[in-house]
């Protein structure tokens, strides 16, 4: 049975008390410090949240200048990418005793993107990351975010493995034996737009090929469907493509089924390439060939630079999922 402090509130003697450690260890979590071995830190944090004690930031904050807080601004949350990243933040955060606050924006709205900023730098968050993918976002909070360390997701080596994943995805079916290749793509201005265009781009033309067609969507699912009538009149096409690389599993589920209802078979007629690898993508049918990204390994890297440390944690690579959505010409 625990044992409340006098005052009736979980303090650091009781959450010292069920980690089994000293009370200089647990303050030591609370503070941050890097001499606290991972499992000892994961005890600790296991004990405070059993326990419901709660950390007086603005207390500390006074000596210590921290708020052991790191502000999250996101857009588009029901997006599979952006809210696989956020709740990946939220575990890195808390294996590194930090919480984070999240602001969600109307990325079409400066405004919107402005307030939502401000609010979490009034709260003093330690630093800040955007989930917001849209290039004109990350330059409005760039330009807002000047005393704290600001920190993109899927940007630097993020966007390195973005740009990296579409381009297996070429080489993909170029192995196949496709030799006229098309491409469905994201919005415009999305930081994940611009580095999978790129990837494609270079692995075309590394492979002697040109882009056949492009199209254009909105990530969702229903655009990818709305893209099929066009999609379809081009792969029955003379010399039309026989693969089509799509920039999200979600607008390559649409696709499949628009192209089904207009009766093409996939991958028998044409070869569907998606990027993500959703948690449904194994389940589409055909089941989806794509590219895997380490959203939780960016993540560990964001919150690391957000806090103004170095992560030692490589990066890891895109990775090629094939399944059964494409095939040798």
């Amino acid at each position: 049975m625990t044992t409340m402090s006098s005052s009736g509130r979980v303090g650091v003697r009781e959450v010292a008390r069920a980690a089994g450690v000293s009370t200089q260890t647990v303050s030591r979590v609370i503070n941050g410090a890097a001499s606290v071995r991972p499992e000892t830190r994961d005890r600790v944090v296991a004990a405070m949240a059993e326990l419901g004690y709660r950390v007086n930031n603005a207390a500390r904050s006074l000596g210590t200048r921290t708020t052991r807080t790191i502000g999250v601004v996101a857009s588009d949350a029901d997006l599979y990418g952006p809210a696989t990243a956020i709740a990946e933040l939220e575990a890195a955060a808390r294996r590194s005793g930090r919480w984070i606050a999240t602001a969600y924006a109307d990325a079409a709205d400066p405004a919107s993107v402005d307030a939502a900023a401000e609010h979490l730098l009034s709260q003093g968050v330690d630093g800040m990351i955007l989930v917001a993918p849209h290039e004109p976002t990350m330059s409005a909070v760039e330009r807002r975010v000047l005393d704290v360390p600001l920190v993109a997701m899927h940007g630097g080596e993020g966007a390195a493995a973005q740009t990296a994943g579409a381009a297996l995805a070429v080489e993909h079916l170029a192995g196949l034996g496709h030799r006229r290749i098309a491409r469905l793509g994201g919005a415009r201005d999305w930081i994940e737009e611009t580095a999978r265009a790129a990837g494609f781009a270079a692995a075309l033309e590394k492979t002697g090929l040109i882009v056949v067609a492009e199209w254009r969507g909105d990530w969702s699912a229903r655009s990818g469907f709305g893209a099929a009538g066009d999609v379809a009149a081009a792969v029955a096409a003379e010399e039309g493509p026989t693969a089509i690389v799509v920039a999200n599993d979600q607008m390559a589920l649409g696709l499949i089924a628009g192209l089904s209802a207009a009766g093409l078979d996939v991958p028998g007629d044409v070869s569907i390439m998606g990027f993500d690898d959703n948690p449904d993508a194994a389940f589409y049918r055909p089941a989806l060939t794509t590219i895997r990204l380490d959203i939780a390994g960016e993540a560990r890297r964001c919150v690391a630079a957000a806090l103004a440390t170095v992560s030692d944690e490589p990066a890891a690579p895109a990775h090629l999922v094939v399944r059964s959505s494409t095939a040798a010409i």
